[in-house]
C-alpha cells in the first residue's frame, strides 16, 4: 500500500517530526490551550481527552486556523502560520465532521484535495487513492452527501492524502461511527503511519486509540497531564483513574470517563 510518491509529493517525501513547545491558543480573549508541549515523530501519536479539553483547538492552531503563541517546528524548521503555506509544507488536516462537499461526487472531492498538485500528477494520485480505498472507486460518481458516515470519513482521509502529506492530522475520525467502522478507520490510520506518513490523531475512544498508537498524550483543561508510550500510557494511573471510572466500570470514551470521575476528597 503506497500513500505518496517521495519524488513528487508536496511535503518532499520526508517523514515529519513535529515539535510543539509552549503552545497557547484560544478564541478571542478566551485561552483554551496553556503552555502545551508535545511532539509527533514517525508513527502514530494520539491526543486523548474529554470534550472541552482543547484537542480540536490544538489541531486548529497547528493548521493555522486560529492564532497561536509558542514554538512549532516541523523537521526543525518553523511551521508557517498561514494554512495554505502549512499545506505546502506537507501538513494535512481531516477536520472533525469530515467537512466534505456533499453536493459534489467522491471523485470531485478527491480532485479538490489535489488542487495544489500539477495537473499531470492529479490522475496518478486519484488512481492511488482508489487503490488504497477500493470502496471509493466503486462510488466515484456518487454524491458525497449521500454516503454513510464511515464512507464519508474514508473520502475525507483519501482527500487529505491526495496532497501526499508528511504529517496527517486526524480530528476524531471515529466520531459517530459504528464499532466495525471505527476499527476500519483506525486501522487505516495505522497503515498510513506504517507507510511513512507521520500521523497525529485526536480521539476519544481511548482503548482503541491506544491499541493502534505508538505514543500518546492526555489533554485536560488545555494542559498536558500525562504522556508516554501508548502501551505504558494505557496502564498509567492517570488513564486508569480517568477511564475506568467510578467503581471500576470500564469506559472507552473520554466524554463518559469525565462524567464518571469523582473529585478526590481532601486528605
Amino acid at each position: 500500500m503506497m500513500w505518496y510518491r517521495p519524488d513528487q509529493s508536496l511535503g518532499q517525501g520526508a517523514q515529519a517530526h513535529l515539535q510543539v513547545r509552549g503552545l497557547s491558543a484560544g478564541y478571542g480573549p478566551v485561552r483554551v490551550l496553556r503552555d502545551v508541549s508535545l511532539e509527533a515523530r514517525s508513527g502514530l501519536t494520539v491526543i486523548l481527552g474529554p470534550n472541552g479539553a482543547g484537542k480540536t483547538t490544538l489541531l486548529k492552531a497547528l493548521n493555522g486556523l486560529i492564532p497561536r503563541q509558542g514554538e512549532v517546528l516541523l523537521n526543525r524548521e518553523e511551521l508557517p502560520e498561514k494554512t495554505h503555506e502549512i499545506v505546502r509544507d506537507g501538513v494535512a488536516l481531516v477536520a472533525e465532521g469530515r467537512q466534505l462537499f456533499g453536493q459534489m461526487t467522491v471523485l470531485e472531492n478527491l480532485e479538490l484535495g489535489g488542487w495544489l498538485l500539477n495537473k499531470a500528477e492529479r490522475p496518478r494520485r486519484i488512481a492511488q487513492a482508489f487503490e488504497n480505498f477500493p470502496k471509493l472507486k466503486e462510488r466515484a460518481t456518487q454524491l458525497a452527501g449521500t454516503m454513510s458516515g464511515g464512507e464519508q470519513q474514508m473520502v475525507a482521509v483519501a482527500r487529505a492524502m491526495m496532497s501526499a502529506p508528511r504529517l496527517l492530522m486526524l480530528d476524531e475520525p471515529s466520531l459517530g461511527l459504528a464499532p466495525k467502522m471505527v476499527d476500519e478507520l483506525l486501522g487505516i490510520a495505522r497503515r498510513i503511519a506504517n507507510a511513512g506518513t507521520t500521523v497525529l490523531m485526536v480521539e476519544q475512544n481511548v482503548k482503541k486509540a491506544l491499541a493502534v498508537a505508538d505514543r500518546g498524550y492526555v489533554l485536560e483543561r488545555g494542559q498536558i497531564v500525562a504522556s508516554g508510550d501508548a502501551r505504558l500510557l494505557a496502564r498509567s494511573s492517570v488513564v486508569l483513574e480517568a477511564y475506568l471510572g467510578a467503581e471500576g466500570v470500564e469506559t472507552t470514551d473520554a466524554r463518559d470517563a469525565m462524567q464518571r470521575r469523582k473529585p478526590r476528597s481532601p486528605s
